[in-house]
């Protein structure tokens, strides 16, 4: 909704959860739109939010959408279809003390017992458990739908069943689990006057003067964060918060005035993986363990190196799959039978049809019968692999083969390297610049997992073009190309380093 909007109709729903969330996001957002920023993440959620909509609307083929963004006719309509025959309702629309919402979904309740023209509000999430703030914005839907004397019979949250397995076909009942939440919202939903007043004063007033916290990020990171939270980028920073899992100790600190971690003493960490951390930012010299290397030199030839990239929609695309379920559409492989001697081989689905056999029976031939298989971070790869074994029958003796010869590169790393730069963290992509800087992946138009899971979902769009598949196709590619280089850098950086 855009300020004309707001200004019309006082507030909405989503301006009350922002208030919740915090007061300075709803004045920021009325006052000084100019400042949001939204991420690419929060794009996603948005969409996402949007299509499980969709979805529940298909389940009701008799009901009615109250379409459109010119509100008050909107509310024209809503009135209009709750006269009428009695039948479900998509984005009902209501207004009371200067508040509007549009309902997910209304179902007329056909019990003789819950009177005429009664119905069953239902709010449609598409995550697959209730979410407390689910229930304060279920509380301030039902306030106003109830004071436009809409009778209610129950409030309930329809969110994803992620014990559904689609059956294909379109055929999505079963999708969605309905939880009445009538009775845990009773309190919440006496206390939204209060919140409108709230609400209302804050934006009448000056900017809040509100410090940064836990609720920048609860239950949503804050669009605003770079206004409040400016962040100064330099390479000579190593705040207390880069400690690995030191969140509290990171708080104390700060509360006791360390804004550097090198100003820390040494006696205040007790932690080995901390006081390596310390260590390195306060020498500016990396450490790497002899050990790191051993391990690797122990191994042997052929060697592959081996990277997964998967989509989870929330809304099962193919036969046999679940809510969110992770469904890997793509590997790259780098097999090396003497050091330094490569091959590369790779798959890419081609987005039309469900990957997963095509990618298991192309990935077990090119991971061989014998050799270790480096990955980063193990139990992504294994517990996909597993879930393929599962599956596939047929497919499952090679793929448990397989599982048995990983060899996770990040323990050995987290374990025996450290570098000041790295700033307390052993993914691949803090890792790679410290070893091998010429690979780097700003330069890459797909340069992380997210960005990779947008472009295969961009190519199975039947609208993508030709053209435009193509060169997410190769930037693909590129990409899962560059994670398998990397962990081959990496290995080879520990070998050499392990006399």
């Amino acid at each position: 909704m855009n300020n004309t909007q707001t200004k019309r109709h006082g507030l909405s729903k989503s301006r009350l959860l922002q208030h919740r969330q915090c007061p300075k996001r709803l004045w920021l957002k009325v006052h000084h739109p100019e400042l949001e920023e939204v991420d690419d993440g929060n794009q996603a959620r948005f969409a996402t939010g949007t299509y499980v909509g969709e979805v529940v609307q298909q389940l009701y083929p008799d009901g009615v959408l109250i379409d459109g963004d010119d509100l008050g006719q909107a509310m024209i309509d809503t009135t209009a279809i709750l006269a009428g025959e009695k039948r479900p309702i998509f984005e009902a629309t209501f207004q009371a003390d200067g508040v509007l919402i549009r309902a997910d979904l209304l179902l007329p309740n056909p019990l003789p017992q819950a009177g005429e023209g009664a119905y069953r509000m239902v709010e449609v999430k598409s995550s697959t458990s209730v979410k407390d703030y689910h229930l304060t914005d279920a509380a301030i839907q039902s306030w106003v739908a109830q004071q436009a004397r809409l009778p209610l019979t129950s409030v309930e949250i329809a969110h994803l069943d992620n014990s559904f397995v689609y059956p294909g076909g379109g055929d999505y009942h079963g999708l969605f689990k309905y939880v009445n939440i009538s009775a845990q919202i009773v309190d919440m939903r006496a206390e939204v006057p209060d919140w409108i007043n709230a609400a209302r004063k804050t934006l009448s007033g000056q900017e809040p003067c509100i410090a940064p916290g836990s609720q920048c990020n609860t239950p949503f990171a804050c669009p605003f964060s770079g206004y409040c939270s400016p962040t100064v980028e330099t390479k000579d920073t190593y705040p207390p918060e880069i400690l690995p899992y030191g969140r509290a100790l990171a708080a104390t600190l700060r509360d006791e005035g360390y804004t550097d971690l090198r100003d820390v003493p040494e006696e205040r960490l007790d932690n080995p993986r901390h006081q390596r951390v310390w260590r390195v930012s306060k020498n500016g010299q990396a450490e790497l363990n002899s050990e790191a290397g051993k391990i690797i030199a122990a191994l042997p030839y052929p060697r592959y190196y081996i990277d997964f990239e998967t989509i989870n929609p929330a809304v099962p695309v193919w036969a046999g799959t679940r809510p969110y379920m992770q469904v890997p559409f793509q590997w790259s492989c780098h097999s090396e039978t003497a050091k330094g001697v490569m091959t590369h081989r790779a798959f890419l689905a081609d987005g039309q049809s469900d990957p997963r056999r095509s990618f298991t029976e192309s990935l077990i031939d090119a991971a061989g019968t014998d050799g270790p298989i480096f990955v980063y971070c193990a139990p992504f790869e294994r517990s996909r692999m597993q879930e393929l074994a599962d599956y596939y029958p047929d497919l499952a003796p090679a793929l448990r083969a397989a599982v048995v010869r990983i060899v996770d590169l990040y323990p050995i790393a987290r374990d025996y390297y450290c570098h000041p730069e790295m700033r307390g963290s052993w993914s691949l992509k803090a890792v790679l610049p410290t070893i091998a800087p010429d690979l780097a992946y700003d330069n890459l138009e797909v340069a992380n997992g997210g960005m990779a899971q947008e472009a295969f979902a961009e190519i199975m769009q039947p609208e993508t073009s030709l053209e435009r598949r193509q060169q997410l196709h190769d930037a693909l590619l590129l990409y899962c190309e560059r994670d398998t280089v990397a962990m081959v850098r990496i290995a080879h950086y520990f070998e050499s380093n392990c006399a």
